[in-house]
């Protein structure tokens, strides 16, 4: 699956932003997409991911802030990232993996086949 992630820009703290990871000659219907975030000279960090069957999960520092969905054709996915902070700068990533992931595997970036270019999110206090 090719996939390209949009989106980014820079915002205020508190403000909102909706990333979107497209797949290109693929649709998402039977994968896990996952959303990983990078700081320079810091490890890939898991955000969120949602299964094939529509469950999600999240990491504790964006919970109740973050939240993904697909859209009704299933061939985008989207972050929605509210109330916004500074800590949360990054740039992005999505990413798919074949199947439904268990839970233990999420936060695994090996878990994942496919991964699209990055997009930068930076949000000033």
């Amino acid at each position: 699956v090719q996939l390209q992630a949009s989106g980014g820009g820079l915002v205020k703290a508190g403000e909102s932003l909706r990333l979107s990871c497209a797949a290109f000659g693929s649709v998402f219907s039977s994968n896990t997409v996952a959303w990983y975030r990078q700081t320079p000279g810091k490890e890939r960090e898991f955000v969120g991911a949602i299964r094939s069957d529509g469950s999600t999960s999240y990491a504790e520092p964006v919970k109740g802030r973050f939240s993904i969905s697909r859209d009704s054709g299933r061939s985008t996915v989207a972050l929605q990232m509210n109330s916004l902070k500074p800590e949360d700068t990054a740039t992005y990533y999505c990413a798919a993996a074949l199947g439904r992931l268990i839970t233990s595997r999420l936060s695994t970036p090996k878990s994942y086949d496919d991964w699209g270019q990055g997009t930068q999110v930076t949000v000033s206090s």
